[in-house]
């Protein structure tokens, strides 16, 4: 989650008075509506420890720069989160501070025995080079990435470059973590330079893996960072969006006055197919004036649920009234982007599932679900 002036509108200033204010004003989590029968919740976060990843000084040598970089000085955050050989793998965003747009961002990974203490590999796994996508991704560079395993045990990753004009969603995928191959923009045609962003496919759980799964012989992915949109697929990598009428991306789930996700909806981690339904996670933004939720600080992110038909999974069911997920802590209120707990990696590992968060964009937290 970055805000960019272009698409968003420019965030006001929060004063110390307003985090105060959503601090204090805030349901409390026994009050928030987390009770739903087809709700993955209650989260709670793991005060003792978190944030859980902080920025460091790892240095690497830019293949575009030439130089060595201190590339995860500034901020680290919107992290994607897989279980592997038994361990949690998390390739999380982070950002130098020479880039012209706050920074240019890398995709690092940490790899952790337990889901909460992590070690960091030194190097990113995943940023701009000298290849077709330099025009895309520098120096803005890669950002919030989100991986499911596929059926055949490699992995796809969606993730947003960022030229320091247009947002684009875009896709790599991987046999070990490690090593990618990019595959370019996921829109293309007349939607090749649509401001886009926050691909999450549809995956089933299959042990403590989640898993690309069909549904009526397509893959679908969630995505957008407006209005949430969709878009399916044969074979993961070749993507067609989904039309309305006049042939327009179809919007399957809104912004709601009043809510907490009043002024935008953006997707979480993956969309889990359930017996329920197709469930997905997804962040809200407060609106800063009128429409907003009251009770919460003008432009704060929080995290909501929706259930979507497992048959049809652009149909809508049912909603969250609230948030299960809001800023409340200090490294959540205050940093690069105040007031935001941004979602966007979950792992089931040792019988619980964990979900991984970016906190006021500069910190990474984690909250558990037993």
């Amino acid at each position: 989650m970055k805000v960019y002036f272009n698409q968003r509108g420019a965030l006001t200033l929060l004063t110390v008075i307003s985090m105060v204010f959503s601090f204090c004003q805030s349901p409390k989590e026994e009050e928030q509506d987390v009770h739903e029968d087809w709700a993955l919740a209650p989260f709670v976060k793991v005060d003792s420890l978190n944030p859980i990843l902080t920025p460091g000084d790892l240095t690497f040598i830019c293949p575009i720069l030439e130089e060595e970089v201190h590339w995860e000085i500034k901020d680290v955050f919107n992290p994607a989160a897989v279980v592997r050989e038994g361990k949690v793998h998390l390739l999380y965003r982070a950002e130098d501070s020479i880039g012209s747009n706050l920074g240019t961002s890398r995709i690092g990974l940490a790899i952790s025995e337990d889901g909460l203490n992590f070690e960091k590999e030194p190097s990113p796994v995943f940023y701009p080079e000298n290849d077709s996508l330099k025009v895309l991704e520098w120096d803005g560079g890669v950002e919030d990435p989100r991986v499911v395993a596929t059926p055949d045990g490699s992995y796809v990753m969606t993730y947003t470059s960022y030229d320091g004009e247009v947002a684009r969603l875009m896709l790599a995928s991987s046999k070990d973590l490690r090593n990618w191959d990019k595959h370019g923009r996921v829109l293309r045609g007349d939607f090749s330079d649509t401001w886009s962003k926050a691909g999450a496919i549809l995956a089933k759980q299959e042990g403590d893996q989640v898993v690309a799964e069909k549904v009526n012989g397509r893959y679908w992915m969630y995505f957008g960072d407006t209005d949430i949109f969709m878009a399916y697929s044969e074979d993961l990598i070749h993507w067609e969006p989904l039309l309305d009428d006049n042939g327009e991306l179809k919007s399957v789930l809104k912004p709601r006055r009043g809510y907490f996700d009043s002024r935008l909806v953006e997707p979480g981690p993956f969309a889990l197919l359930r017996e329920e339904g197709v469930l997905l996670l997804y962040n809200g933004m407060n609106l800063e004036d009128e429409g907003r939720d009251e009770t919460l600080a003008p432009g704060a992110y929080s995290a909501g649920q929706a259930l979507f038909d497992k048959n049809e999974p652009y149909e809508l069911i049912d909603r969250m009234e609230n948030y299960f997920l809001t800023p409340e802590k200090d490294y959540e209120i205050e940093g690069q982007i105040n007031l935001v707990c941004f979602i966007e990696g979950m792992v089931s590992f040792q019988g619980k599932w964990f979900l991984y968060y970016g906190t006021a964009d500069s910190k990474i937290a984690v909250a558990v679900h037993e």
